[in-house]
């Protein structure tokens, strides 16, 4: 087999391996791990069980990849745009982080919750994922990835708060009020502002940046609460 074959045997590969990956995510978010056997999944994914276990040897395995593949993905979104001014970087992270649980229920639940529940395995991996966005927030606010304790409780009470309530906004209703993505970014940034406010008062080497040009939409009925104009 020439180089040319071999780079075409290994780019199948790789799309045939994200294909699963992509079948077993929206399989996993409707059935419980523990329900599903290898049996099934093939079933449901359309191929031989031999192909699964040649791609990831097991179902834990297969698990593990969805959810590796899913945080590589929701991490890379938030993270990007690092040659932008602090405070807008700070929009550009929490639009991302949004944007990518609009366009990826499944993935974004694999995310946060933890898929599995007290897999020590899975967990950590979810806990990459709090650090890695904990850090681009740091890096946005102050120019720096690491913070003090009690910055870092504070933006960790904020980040646990942001999970919460995008969890809420992909699995609501479609009621015709439902907040789009730039109306809860906006809600989002302003308890954020106000996050890195309190942060200043108990660490002083912590300043909260400026706030940027609103890349979100205004949202004026938020003024009473932000005092906003």
């Amino acid at each position: 087999m020439n180089n040319s074959q071999q780079r075409g045997v290994t780019g199948r590969s790789q799309v045939r391996r994200a294909e699963l990956i992509a079948i077993g995510r929206k399989l996993f978010a409707d059935t419980s791990y523990d329900t599903l056997c290898m049996d099934d999944i093939a079933k449901q994914a359309g191929v031989a069980k031999g192909l699964i276990y040649y791609y990831f040897q097991s179902k834990r395995g297969y698990y593990l990849a969805i959810v590796e593949d899913s945080m590589a993905g929701l991490v890379a979104r938030a993270g990007g745009d690092t040659g932008l001014p602090n405070a807008e970087r700070l929009h550009r992270t929490l639009d991302g982080y949004l944007e990518y649980a609009e366009h990826h229920h499944a993935a974004y639940r694999t995310i946060v919750t933890g898929g599995v529940g007290c897999d020590a395995e899975v967990l950590a991996i979810r806990d990459t994922v709090r650090e890695e966005l904990l850090a681009a927030i740091a890096e946005g606010a102050y120019g720096r990835r690491t913070l003090p304790p009690i910055a870092r409780l504070a933006l960790v009470g904020w980040l646990s708060a942001v999970e919460g309530t995008t969890l809420e906004w992909i699995g609501g209703p479609s009621a015709p009020d439902r907040p789009g993505r730039a109306r809860l970014g906006a809600l989002l940034v302003r308890q954020l502002r106000a996050t890195l406010a309190v942060i200043e008062e108990f660490a002083p080497e912590c300043p909260a940046p400026p706030p940027a040009e609103e890349p979100f939409e205004t949202v004026g009925d938020l003024a009473p609460v932000t005092g906003s104009p």
